[in-house]
């Protein structure tokens, strides 16, 4: 921990068990995570608890790995910080994590990046380098690039619902350090239930990465193309168990008993995740109860696609209006208001106003901080004078894809079923033919674009090899979805790309965490 909201509950500790403990005292010790601070200290001198512990150290967590290609500060609340409070602390931990990582696996010789914080997390690492001279490691460098991108260049993206199997799961039931908690009856054997044997009522916990060879198949897929791989792996699976009909002799049979924990496995696996399907069309038609929620989600998502083809976005959205009156979850409606303004360079006064009224009418005036929130980040804004520029960032980086392939993809817009985030097009232009070809769109997003290069030791220039990919480590600020990188990994694992894909962030998002950060007290049940 960090936060000064944390030490009342430390005093109250402390002081309770030193007095309950007189007879057989303690020793307390605290970790300051991710980093120690002075701050904090002088506030538990002020409790009157600073003597109280034996250790007072820190626990310095930078960059989490949670797959091979995914690493994440898991710092919550990283955008409201830096673009709410004005507090630049974690753009400094993401500098130090990246001096780190280069200490690990060598200096990158490039930095590309855009936005105000990608500028302040370049230029701190540029100085730490330069203190930090004579001490540099002797490693080969492992990354090309290191690009820097600030969530607010696409706030976008987060608003929209992820399509992805991962993207969709985390949606609906969310995903926290890598684990996801089902409903426990969905995932209840056959026998229980019957003969009046209880259900489950623990939540089934998953882990989710790479190391499940099925997870690691399907995750990036678009949810709809998931049913046709279950099904074609069910077929294969239950054809490698319909050979042990086929084995005859000893040696066969050998084989086939030491391919068996492999199977079953496999088949665990496949369980799992046709469950965790099921379960998610279940949820999309409020578990069976309504016929219609089904319904009301593909509403969403046409509202969705709307606003980001330009569609309706100068006007009050009539689809809102209902949501308000029936009063769907807030956070609902606060992300399709804030993707038509944003979509829109803003509202109209009147229609702002008009949103404005029928929220804090709906859903209580303690929201009002919550909205003027939202309009200090920008996400929620009125109209300028200003044209709007997103017709022309949309069509000149094509971000909507007319037919996107949801089967067989050949294009990122997959993830979103049409469209394609701004934040991996970014990156795959730089890729290929690189940002000079983009140059006035960049000067549409906010934030400066810019470009440095580190001295690499004399003799550890890297030499790549014909056929060989480059490496870019690519780096949000603020936060990343989980349809983000798979869009990344899209990109990685075409034919021609010549790019492998690293993600780093300072959070795993989606929308509705995303918004939540934004919130003032956001209550634990949403009306």
């Amino acid at each position: 921990f960090g936060s000064l909201d944390s030490f009342s509950h430390i005093r109250l500790h402390a002081k309770k068990h030193g007095r309950e403990d007189k007879l057989q005292p303690r020793d307390f010790h605290i970790l300051f995570v991710p980093r120690r601070s002075l701050l904090c200290e002088q506030r538990l001198k002020e409790k009157g608890v600073l003597n109280s512990f034996t250790n007072i150290d820190e626990y310095i967590l930078d960059l989490i790995p949670y797959d091979g290609d995914l690493l994440s500060m898991e710092s919550e609340s990283s955008f409201r910080e830096c673009y709410l409070e004005n507090d630049q602390t974690s753009l400094y931990h993401a500098a130090k994590g990246l001096m780190t990582l280069q200490a690990l696996y060598g200096t990158i010789p490039q930095i590309f990046g855009k936005g105000e914080c990608a500028r302040h997390v370049a230029n701190m690492m540029l100085r730490m380098k330069r203190e930090f001279a004579g001490s540099q490691t002797q490693i080969l460098p492992v990354f090309d690039t290191l690009l820097l991108l600030d969530r607010n260049v696409d706030l976008l993206t987060p608003l929209a619902t992820q399509l992805t199997y991962e993207g969709l799961i985390d949606e609906i039931f969310g995903i926290t350090n890598g684990y996801v908690k089902l409903p426990p009856e969905k995932f209840a054997q056959k026998k229980q239930g019957e003969g009046g044997k209880e259900l489950p009522t623990e939540p089934k916990k998953l882990q989710l990465n790479s190391a499940e060879e099925l997870y690691a198949e399907i995750r990036d897929k678009n949810f709809n193309a998931v049913g046709a791989a279950l099904s074609k792996k069910a077929k294969i699976i239950s054809a490698a168990f319909e050979e042990r009909h086929n084995a005859k002799t000893v040696g066969e049979i050998k084989q086939f008993v030491s391919q068996l924990p492999h199977m079953q496995a496999a088949r665990s696996s496949l369980a799992n995740h046709t469950s965790i399907l099921f379960t998610t069309y279940l949820f999309l038609c409020a578990l069976l109860s309504c016929v219609s929620a089904s319904e009301d989600f593909f509403d969403s998502l046409t509202v969705e696609q709307e606003f980001m083809t330009g569609v309706d976005t100068d006007k009050v959205s009539t689809y809102i209006e209902d949501c308000i009156a029936q009063k769907d979850p807030l956070i609902k409606i606060l992300r399709l208001v804030c993707m038509q303004s944003v979509c829109n360079n803003g509202l109209k006064q009147k229609v702002l106003d008009y949103y404005k009224k029928e929220i804090l009418q709906t859903y209580g005036y303690k929201h009002i901080l919550t909205l003027k929130n939202l309009e200090r980040v920008g996400l929620l804004k009125p109209q300028s004078t200003m044209r709007n520029n997103y017709p022309t960032i949309r069509k000149t980086l094509k971000l909507w894809m007319e037919d996107a392939n949801e089967q067989n993809p050949n294009d990122i817009s997959y993830v979103y079923s049409g469209y394609a985030p701004l934040s991996v097009r970014l990156t795959q232009v730089l890729a290929r033919p690189g940002w000079r070809s983009i140059e006035e769109v960049l000067k549409m997003l906010p934030g400066p674009h810019f470009e440095e290069r580190q001295q690499v030791p004399t003799g550890l220039h890297k030499k790549r090899q014909p056929g060989e990919n480059r490496t870019i480590l690519v780096f949000f600020l603020g936060g990343v979805t989980y349809a983000e990188i798979a869009a990344l990994r899209f990109l990685s694992n075409m034919e021609d790309s010549g790019t492998e894909y690293i993600i780093a962030a300072t959070k795993l998002i989606n929308g509705t965490s995303w918004i939540k950060s934004l919130m003032d007290s956001p209550e634990e049940n949403l009306p």
